[in-house]
């Protein structure tokens, strides 16, 4: 019986944490259709525009064509085609990996990696603001599991001497897909070789937007990515489906016979291994796209910051959050910025911290300037509003 649910259900919605179901229709440009409006999509992560670029759509149309709707099994039985194989090659030569792992989903890729290197006689030490997959992989791996605070890398440095003896493991995001900000890859690179540990690194959300070709904060700073555990995805500025693993040789092999997420599933469809292929070929050879989420980002988190607003987010990151607290103010801000024709994500625990809902502002390339300075005006005059009406 289910009815101990009506009660939980009821508390979630008390407190202003009840999510309710959207249907949206996605637009080339940045637009959506939602409650039968039109609307400026500040909500999803297509941050370079692809996923209705005609190149990729067109990609992924003959993929279909070729190699039918699905691939109907797992890599390791027969579901590894001509798409897979090319996809793979692309992320290697854009990324300077040896070699390449797909997996149904950045989700799964967290799971499958961190679970699949990681077991109950290790230890793993992951940022207290990593993404519930990484969370997750951690979980799922039975290894000791120790938290360490946000970018803290003295705290970290200190935990795992005191764990020292065990093989070690050290898991973070490169830009966090709340907060906006980014980790110190290389300050995390230094501890972690210091204690002859592991590097595992999630760029689901710096991948197209940063760094000189959109490799990710790894390129952009230069990172020695030797001995690193590299996950991505395609489903965010690639616009496309999927995740992956890209590192030496022997960390895939091993992945390949342990990494259950992907042992257990059936592999990404042809269609969208091309429309990723594609989608990467379009982000190294068109810097302008990245440049333009680069400057949106600075804009808003610049005029956002001077309104009086909490903005955690570094410079050039395609996530900006506006920190108020409040679920319910959240809430009722982001119905106000749809009604003035923006749709923006209201996030509230448990998908942050207790006593941090904000907004969840993500820039993309088929944004104009105009639209930037626009929601930002309409975030200052709602905020100030709303908040002016519940202090009386």
């Amino acid at each position: 019986m289910l009815d101990w649910l009506d009660g939980e259900l009821q508390r979630l919605r008390e407190a202003g944490l009840f999510r309710d179901r959207k249907v949206v229709r996605q637009f080339a440009g940045g637009w959506c259709e939602w409650n039968g409006r039109r609307l400026k999509n500040f909500a999803g992560n297509d941050y370079l525009d692809l996923a209705h670029d005609p190149r990729v759509i067109e990609a992924a149309h003959l993929a279909a064509i070729e190699g039918g709707a699905g691939s109907s099994a797992s890599q390791l039985v027969c579901g590894r085609g001509p798409e897979h194989v090319a996809l793979e090659a692309e992320i290697c030569d854009w990324l300077k990996g040896e070699a390449c792992l797909l997996f149904p989903t950045g989700y799964a890729a967290n799971l499958g990696a961190i679970s699949g290197l990681a077991g109950k006689e290790d230890i793993i030490f992951s940022d207290s603001l990593n993404h519930a997959s990484l969370i997750d992989g951690c979980r799922l791996s039975g290894a000791k599991v120790v938290v360490f605070p946000h970018r803290e890398l003295d705290a970290l440095e200190t935990l795992m001497h005191k764990h020292a003896g065990r093989r070690q493991f050290v898991v973070s995001d490169t830009l966090f897909s709340m907060d906006g900000d980014v980790a110190d890859v290389v300050g995390l690179q230094r501890v972690v070789k210091q204690m002859g540990g592991t590097l595992i690194l999630d760029e689901a959300h710096a991948l197209g937007t940063l760094g000189d070709t959109g490799g990710g904060l790894a390129e952009a700073t230069g990172l020695d990515c030797e001995g690193v555990v590299r996950i991505g995805t395609l489903s965010k500025a690639l616009g496309s489906l999927g995740g992956f693993v890209v590192g030496s040789q022997k960390l895939i092999d091993w992945l390949w016979n342990r990494a259950r997420s992907q042992i257990f599933s059936t592999i990404l469809p042809p269609s969208a291994c091309a429309a990723a292929r594609s989608a990467i070929q379009i982000v190294r050879s068109e810097p302008e796209r990245r440049r333009r989420v680069n400057e949106h980002s600075r804009t808003l988190i610049e005029g956002l910051r001077r309104a009086g607003f909490e903005i955690p987010a570094d410079e050039n990151s395609p996530v900006v959050p506006v920190i108020l607290h409040d679920p319910f103010l959240a809430v009722g801000v982001g119905k106000e910025l749809a009604e003035r024709g923006f749709l923006v994500g209201a996030i509230r625990p448990p998908s942050v911290p207790a006593g941090t809902s904000r907004l969840r502002i993500a820039l993309s390339s088929g944004h104009s300037t105009e639209e930037v300075l626009g929601i930002l005006k309409a975030i200052e005059e709602i905020v100030g509003r709303l908040r002016g009406s519940s202090e009386k």
